[in-house]
Order: structure tokens, then sequence, then C-alpha cells
């Protein structure tokens, strides 16, 4: 087997596929990409409603587990991780959102990352996406990642825009372009109504087809091993086999918001008193490693109805699903191409904010605790989350080995405030749900009938609240002294490490975390290579070559045109 490459990827998620997929565009550059679970193909996950099977399951899925709450009256939250290629974008309800441009500015111009605000990133975005409908400045036509509108076709949808109508909300068709505020019906990372995982999109089609591309999977990186200050190689379990693998050139973390920090953590670098509490020897003193945990709280109100335009079990429904199910096989359209979260909103609790502060996430079923709850009536949903909350948590050790899980405390409404805007974003949720398009198709209140004042509602959010799979921020980015990577995500006082996953966000995006988690890693190749391929005249290369395998060699056309970039 081979044991040496240019580069050694380590995590096959969104970030890992884009980069170990660009740079290996390179015939001369060899990569290594490494994920613990499987191979990000199959039914389940192509087919978007399989969804279901995974998100509550360990199919697929590390299905972490929090440390008691104290914001959560005690209680333990869920964190459900992609565990394939793909990672989360091969479980999660395809939802593409990139955030709001405020988002990216406070980066550049509070948090310590020049180039990366709005007019930065937004080139990325728009390289890495290929969007069916949406032809602007704004988005991208020709890029790995498919974007596409839903194709259930599910009377729902106009039920809930008209509901947003009556409660007095702006009706939006792209929550990507000019202006984020609204309600509207979701684009997905869809094709031909198949899910669009990033392996699908960036990794799958070079697999055994590019020679100097190597993929493992049910590999677990166990160690990153260092020569004084660099990082070297990494010691990884395949099927049950420990190899020592060298990187000549650099090696990229991308396990995600979770295990990244676990991973450095257990290879000696991060916090010094915290290492030495499990007896890891210290590499290099790095205190911010596993801190800065932030997640977007939310919130479930959830509605039974008799309507077999939603999931649920009855025998009028089983016929239609069978129904749904030829209508798949023939069209690839229907129920089974739903990603649930069909509807969406983004609204502002106080009219002054520059930004909407409250998502929703209209969902055609009945959700209960991530669907771990099972409920056969047939209904809706409707998540409510806080985009920038206040709270913090920590990722820590619980032991030595990576097969360990990390130690997950999320810190929800920890802070006072985070509980006081969830309120006001409750309330906003429920004058949607209550307005005459959506209330005359609910038929019980299953978890709010008796929530009257504002303290009920208070007790009700601690007692439902949790996670919409947005974890983030562990090794965040800057200059201060708890960030662990730079403006270029190379981790601060190490050689040859990089991390290019949600970890290495300074603070949440007001949105969904995959698009934005793309966008890095297409930002990062760029960084690793040194040269731009969102430049005007990389863009004009890029442009009049011909579609094939291997991209065109942009930095040697452009060093042959002298331009510069």
């Amino acid at each position: 087997m081979k044991t040496s490459f240019d580069y050694i990827v380590v995590g096959g998620g969104s970030g890992g596929c884009v980069v170990a997929s660009r740079l290996s565009e390179d015939p001369s550059t060899s990569v290594c990409l490494l994920e613990a679970g499987g191979d990000g193909t199959g039914a389940i996950i192509n087919i978007p409603a399989g969804a279901v099977a995974m998100l509550p399951t360990k199919i697929n899925n590390w299905a972490f587990e929090t440390t008691p709450q104290p914001g959560l009256n005690g209680r333990r939250g869920y964190q459900p991780r992609g565990k394939t290629l793909g990672g989360s974008s091969a479980i999660n309800a395809m939802v593409y959102i990139r955030g709001d441009k405020t988002d990216y500015d406070r980066w550049a111009n509070e948090e310590g990352c020049a180039g990366w605000s709005y007019k930065d990133v937004l080139p990325y975005f728009k390289l890495s996406e290929c969007n069916e409908r949406i032809q602007n400045e704004y988005h991208g036509r020709t890029g790995l990642l498919n974007v596409s509108d839903l194709r259930t076709d599910n009377p729902f949808q106009q039920r809930y825009l008209k509901a947003g109508e009556q409660a007095g909300y702006k009706i939006t068709d792209d929550f990507n372009g000019a202006d984020q505020e609204g309600v509207g019906i979701y684009q997905v990372t869809q094709k031909h109504g198949e899910r669009w995982s990033v392996a699908r999109g960036y990794l799958l089609p070079y697999i055994g087809k590019r020679d100097n591309l190597t993929v493992h999977t049910k590999a677990l990186v166990e160690r990153i091993v260092f020569k004084g200050k660099r990082a070297v190689a990494v010691e990884v379990n395949i099927n049950g086999q420990m190899f020592t693998l060298e990187a000549r050139k650099e090696i990229i973390l991308a396990a995600g918001a979770l295990q990244t920090p676990q991973l450095l953590m257990v290879s000696g670098v991060g916090d010094s008193s915290e290492l030495a509490q499990h007896g890891i020897p210290l590499v290099h003193h790095l205190p911010g490693v596993g801190k800065n945990l932030q997640d977007h709280p939310d919130f479930i109100f959830g509605y039974a109805n008799k309507s077999v335009d939603t999931m649920g079990i009855s025998l009028r429904g089983s016929w239609k699903m069978l129904k749904e199910i030829f209508r798949f096989r023939r069209e690839r359209r229907g129920m089974l191409t739903s990603n649930f979260a069909e509807g969406g909103a983004f609204l502002k609790t106080k009219p002054e904010l520059p930004a909407p502060d409250v998502q929703l996430h209209f969902v055609i079923a009945l959700v209960d605790d991530h669907a771990r709850n099972f409920h056969t009536s047939h209904g809706v949903s409707c998540h409510v989350c806080l985009l920038r909350p206040r709270s913090r948590g920590s990722v820590q050790l619980q032991g030595k080995s990576m097969s360990q899980a990390p130690v997950i405390d999320i810190g929800f409404l920890n802070d006072p405030q985070d509980l006081e805007d969830m309120v006001a974003g409750y309330k906003m949720t429920e004058k949607l749900m209550k307005a005459p398009a959506m209330a005359e198709w609910i038929e019980k209140d299953l978890f709010t009938a008796d929530v009257k004042t504002d303290d009920d509602i208070r007790d009700i959010l601690r007692k439902r609240t949790d996670t919409v799979y947005h974890p983030t921020g562990t090794c965040k980015m800057g200059t201060d002294a708890m960030s662990v990577v730079d403006p270029e995500l190379r981790v601060h006082g190490i050689e040859g490490l990089r991390i290019v996953d949600g970890s290495a966000m300074p603070s949440l995006v007001g949105g969904n975390t995959n698009a934005p988690i793309v966008m890095m890693a297409e930002k990062a190749v760029d960084m690793i290579r040194g040269f731009s391929r969102v430049s005007p005249e990389a863009q004009l290369i890029l442009a009049t070559a011909q579609q094939s395998d291997v991209q065109p060699d942009v930095k040697a056309s452009l060093k042959s045109t002298e331009a510069t970039v």
C-alpha cells in the first residue's frame, strides 16, 4: 500500500471532499483522503427521504450526545454527524443556505479574518455552485455542487407561503441573493430528484479514475505525528490494521467541529493543562482548541392532521406512498424526493436588526426529538432556531483514543439573552402557523397547546430545545490568543497543518452550514496552491476551456500571459 503523499486529508465530509478533489485535479500532486465511515453510496443516501432512517440512528451517523445541559433542564442533547464520504452532507436535509452577508463582513472586520468578507467569499460560493434555476450575479451555474428547486410538488408549500403572507411576512424566492429576509421554499443540494452530497459532486466521479487520488474508507486516524513543530504523518487504523502515512507537503484536517479538535488534542496540540490531565505529551500549547463551540438552538412546533400530502402512517397514506415509490422510479419526483424541511424563513425579531436573527424550517411531517420519538400521525412541524446565539460550549477529551467519543458541552441557553430571543422567535413562528392557510390543516397541537404566557414559553423552550445540526467554531480562525488557525487556515505555531471544516469558523453564520463549509474549502484550495481561480484572468481561462476531467492548468496559463493574481 502506498504510504507517502503530497497531501493527506483527514475526514471525507464537505470540506475534505472539496479539498481532495480540487488538489487532485493537478496530476502531479498526490492526495490521500481518509474517512472513518463508508463509501457515501447507496439508496438510503441517494433517495432524499432516506434521511429519516439515518438521522435518528447510527446508520452513516456518529450519533453523539452532549453532556447534561443546565440551560435545557439537565437534558442531554443529540449531535448527529455524518460518518461516510460526504459527511453530514450525506445525511442532512440538503438545504442550500449561505448565511447573511453581514456574517462574513463580521469575520473580516471584527474577528481578525482578513480576506473573508462577503466580497471575498461570494466568488467561491459561485465557483462551487451549479444552480439549475437562478442565474444572476449572486449564483454560479458551472460548479460541482448541484442546487435545484424541490421536486415534491407538495401543495403544503403554497399553503405555507400563503400563511407567511397572512402573517405579514415578506415572501422571497431566493434566500441567497441580495436580501436574506423573508418566507420561502428552500433550494436543495439535489440533482434529478436525488441527493447531491458533496462527495457525489466532488469526489465519487474521480475515485479510481485519477491515479494521484487515494481514498481509504473505514479509516480512523488515531494521531498526527510531529517532527518538532511540523506535522509529517498520521497514524491510521484502516479496517483493523494500523498504518503510518506520510505527508510531504501538508496534512489537512477536515474531521468536523467535534472531531478535529479532538484529534488535535490527542496528538498533543491544545491547552497544556487539559492534555496533562490525560497524560498526553505536549507538542504545542494552543488554548483555543476545543473552545468557542457554537450551534443554533432549535425548537420544534408539531401539529397532527389527516392529509396524506404529509408524511405519516395510515391506510390512505400507505396507498399513496406505494404510488409515490413508482413515481420516484419513473420521474424522480414526488414525496421520496422530499428533504422534509421544504419551507423556510429568515425573520428579524426586531426591525432594527441588520440581518435576520431567527430561521424557520417548515417540515411536512411530525418531528419529535430528531425523529427518535415516533408518531404514526400525519402532520407538519416548524422549527425555529436562533441564528447568532451568545452562549458558548466546548469539546474536551474523554480519553487518549479517537475511538472514544468527545465530551461535548454545547452550552445551549446558558446566556439568558438567548432564551429571550428564542421567546421572540417562538411568537413569530406561532403567528405564521396559526395563520388561516395553515390553521385550517391543523387538527391537534401536540406540544404547545397549553402554552399561554411568556413564562410558559420559557418553560417549553427549556424542555424541548436542541440542535438543528450546525456545530462550529472549536478551532476558530483569527489572530487573537484563543485562535487556532490564521486567516489562511494554518494552525498557529505548527507547520504543515491546516484545518478546513466548520471548526475554523470564528462565529456562526446565519443559516445552514454545509454551503459555507464548501465555500471555505474552495477558498482553502487556492490558499494551498498559491493562486486564485476567481480572479478575472482565471475565470476567463476556465470559461473558455473545454470541459474535461482534468481542469486547465490555470496557474501556468496565468503565468504565460503574465497576469497578476
